[in-house]
């Protein structure tokens, strides 16, 4: 039987931490987290990977079964107001919400009004993003 995933609540009582600091995590992609309803859960693989616990792969699965390719890409949009750039990160977040094997960062920076946008996961589920990514930003007539 699979295990149950974590309330956010269970989650900052492992950590020591408050509740609106775990969701603070989840809505910035810090801690990835499945969506039910109004609430989040989050799997135990998930809060391993956050907190940098090692964990051991399945009986029935070793490392050399499951072979897959991960990618890394950065993406920077240079001439992006503040309003712009909320509208696209709030979409970027939306769309990994269910996605496994998905990282996405981003940071704007005032100054020089650029947006810099970090990806790194499995080829196929980055591909879906960004081909979903060129759908929204492509100039169109």
């Amino acid at each position: 039987m699979p295990e149950q995933p974590y309330t956010v609540e269970q989650v900052a009582t492992l950590l020591g931490l408050h509740v609106k600091t775990i969701r603070g995590y989840v809505r910035d992609g810090r801690l990835r987290a499945t969506r039910i309803g109004k609430q989040y859960r989050i799997a135990r693989h998930d809060l391993d990977a956050f907190t940098g616990a090692t964990t051991t792969p399945p009986a029935t699965e070793t490392t050399a079964d499951h072979r897959h390719t991960d990618v890394s890409t950065t993406i920077q949009i240079h001439a992006i107001s503040r309003p712009q750039t909320d509208r696209l990160t709030t979409w970027i977040m939306t769309s990994i919400n269910n996605t496994h094997g998905l990282r996405v960062q981003t940071r704007y920076d005032t100054d020089r009004a650029t947006l810099t946008i970090m990806i790194l996961g499995d080829l196929p589920t980055t591909t879906d993003l960004l081909n979903g990514f060129r759908d929204i930003t492509e100039d169109r007539p």
